[in-house]
């Protein structure tokens, strides 16, 4: 079963369940699908797709609550953070930052990166082999540490 059915099956579960706050979550990401799909008038969307649109929604709640943050509203933080939850639940784990930090390390040596100047070069190699298991944020933070 694909990530696009498991979304529908576990919002019937939580519809039934009536946990409102999964259901929210689980109908916004089904909308992200569909938007997805949409796109290009499919009616399927494959698993990469999927991810895709779930690493994108991620995103925006990592910046929400970031903001909410911000702005001192803690009820909005607590909402966004089970959205993220949930979110995180169908996404692929990503490397830890020592598999991170070798990964890098190699790149710097394969690419000879001696300055801040190198990161994007050092950071394209990294991506370029390890997109799906790396978070690009994370990466050009340990190469910056690394060449500073």
């Amino acid at each position: 079963m694909g990530i696009y059915e498991q979304v529908n099956e576990q919002l019937k579960d939580a519809m039934r369940a009536r946990d409102t706050a999964r259901v929210a979550a689980l109908r916004n990401v089904r909308a992200g699908f569909i938007e997805d799909m949409k796109t290009d008038n499919s009616t399927v969307l494959a698993d990469d797709r999927c991810v895709a649109v779930l690493r994108r929604q991620a995103k925006q709640r990592l910046e929400s609550i970031e903001a909410f943050r911000a702005g001192g509203r803690e009820d909005l933080v607590a909402s966004e953070v089970a959205e993220l939850a949930v979110l995180e639940g169908f996404l692929p784990k990503r490397a830890d930052d020592a598999t991170t930090r070798g990964w890098v390390e190699t790149a710097i040596a394969a690419s000879g990166a001696t300055s801040v100047k190198d990161v994007g070069k050092v950071v394209g190699l990294v991506m370029k082999d390890h997109k799906d298991d790396v978070d690009g944020k994370r990466v050009q933070e340990i190469v910056r540490e690394l060449l500073t």
